[in-house]
């Protein structure tokens, strides 16, 4: 009886009533989720020399995280993990604006800590692969783990289509999952539908620019190999990269 009123008293104290600052935790837990699971299968691939993983590993990891992260937390901030589908959802009034901008540091934030997450778990594979230096070019490059870079010969103009397309893809698709008066999908298998959604566009659409489709996914990692040592190089166009656009 001691321990149960312990655990009751513990619980009324640690339970968080304010419903904007549940989401929030619950949307960086869920985009922390998310990313963790798609850093970590993109380290496998390349800290590693490809020995335990390969591109197919990596998309799956990606899309297999998205659709734990739905899971987490679907059900309390509704797992946007993405700005852009925040975006969508306020353009069709399903998401107040006011809280827009606030989801968007929450899904960079949660990015972030997952790549120092990623970092941490895979740190001594990390600087085995880049023989004590941490670079953004050449087979030794590690920055691939963490942020995605374009082909060689991809533009800038060719990356942004890229990026709009796939984008675009994922949103509609998804908005389309969701829309009740459209041929459903079994209820509580959502996130698996979103995931094998994602995987289609990764293996038809990953080529150019490493498939990102989310702008959170990419600049809080990016961010993050920014200070922990790979410098300003991870924000600039350079050829000869050496990956092209495979790093996931």
């Amino acid at each position: 009886m001691g321990t149960t009123s312990f655990l009751t008293k513990a619980q009324g104290l640690l339970r968080i009533r304010n419903q904007l600052v549940r989401e929030c935790l619950a949307e960086l837990l869920a985009t922390f989720v998310m990313m963790t699971i798609t850093l970590s299968s993109a380290a496998q691939k390349i800290a590693f020399f490809e020995t335990k993983g390969n591109i197919i590993t990596s998309y799956l990891g990606g899309a297999l995280g998205v659709m734990a992260g739905i899971y987490t937390a679907g059900g309390i901030s509704g797992a946007h993990m993405n700005p852009a589908f925040s975006l969508a959802m306020c353009l069709i009034e399903q998401f107040p604006w006011w809280k827009f901008p606030i989801f968007v540091i929450v899904q960079i934030v949660g990015s972030f800590i997952s790549a120092a997450a990623v970092y941490v778990l895979y740190y001594d594979a990390i600087w085995h692969h880049s023989n004590g230096t941490l670079t953004v070019t050449g087979p030794q490059e590690t920055a691939s783990i963490f942020a995605t870079y374009p082909a060689d010969f991809v533009s800038v103009a060719n990356g942004f289509l890229d990026q709009v397309i796939g984008t675009g893809v994922l949103i509609v698709v998804v908005m389309g999952i969701m829309d009740s008066r459209n041929k459903p999908v079994p209820k509580g298998l959502e996130p698996v539908v979103v995931a094998l959604l994602v995987l289609s566009i990764e293996c038809s659409m990953g080529a150019n620019c490493g498939c990102p489709l989310n702008p959170a996914r990419d600049i809080g990692p990016r961010l993050f190999t920014y200070v922990a040592g790979w410098g300003p190089e991870v924000f600039r166009w350079v050829e000869g990269r050496g990956r092209g656009g495979h790093g996931r």
